[in-house]
């Protein structure tokens, strides 16, 4: 597995554009809250906080949320790198 070299950090994931992914798959489906936790089995608080930004939630979480929206997970963990080039994309 290749290594950053010792002077170079990743950069931040655009924990953001993380949320607004959920609020807008949330919203596009047109569930509330409680719907989205009854579909999801996690708690609605949780779900409040991952859209205010409150929490990034686990790799569990993520998990339960992709299989609630029924998209790949990828699809809700890509936007945590938007601003950036993701790591293993091929080089300019």
């Amino acid at each position: 597995m290749p290594h950053l070299p010792r002077d170079r950090t990743p950069p931040d994931p655009d924990l953001t554009a993380l949320r607004v992914t959920l609020a807008r798959l949330r919203n596009e489906r047109g569930w509330t809250f409680d719907e989205l936790a009854r579909r999801s089995a996690l708690a609605r608080r949780t779900l409040i906080d991952l859209e205010h930004g409150r929490t990034t939630g686990s790799v569990t979480t993520w998990h339960a949320l992709a299989h609630a929206f029924d998209v790949p997970i990828e699809h809700l963990l890509g936007p945590l790198c938007d601003d950036h080039t993701p790591p293993g994309s091929p080089g300019p």
